[in-house]
């Protein structure tokens, strides 16, 4: 598996904690910035992400700022990205079980240190139910489609 991983620079320090997580679960990264806790715009680093899965680069993403939830929505905005902000492993494993979320955002400044290797664990573990909740990923898949058609048509 490879996955893209970014924050901002209110996740930055995390998102550096995280990379031996990654290593020891043999996942390869690649880093998409920032590099520093100096100030920058979260939806750049989010866009750079959604578009390396989007675009099948990488099988999945891994955002890290102040609260997640800014990240989560901007890498939304890339069509075929499905961002889920976890606050602990449950949240984590039902967003990849129930929704096939595949990208990850976590919020540095709302989650405790500790939980950050507990809740990445449950995310990378868990693997889509498919069954009942196909037919709702499909749905959203479609509402992507038809507004990505209807704004082409102006």
């Amino acid at each position: 598996m490879k996955i893209a991983i970014a924050s901002d620079h209110a996740g930055y320090e995390e998102k550096e904690r995280l990379k031996p997580l990654l290593d020891e679960l043999g996942i390869q990264y690649e880093d998409l910035g920032t590099v520093s806790e100096e100030s920058v715009d979260y939806p750049d680093y989010a866009r750079k992400v959604g578009d390396e899965v989007a675009s099948g680069h990488v099988d999945q993403g891994l955002l890290v700022c102040g609260s997640g939830t800014g990240m989560a929505i901007a890498a939304n905005k890339v069509p075929g990205v499905r961002a889920a902000v976890a606050w602990n492993e449950q949240s984590a494993q039902l967003a990849r079980e129930h929704n096939d979320a595949n990208v990850l955002a976590l919020g540095a400044r709302l989650t405790p240190p500790e939980d950050f290797p507990k809740i990445v664990r449950a995310w990378f573990a868990a693997k889509f139910d498919a069954g009942r909740h196909s037919r709702r990923v499909e749905k959203i898949r479609e509402i992507e489609q038809e507004e990505l058609l209807r704004r082409a048509k102006g």
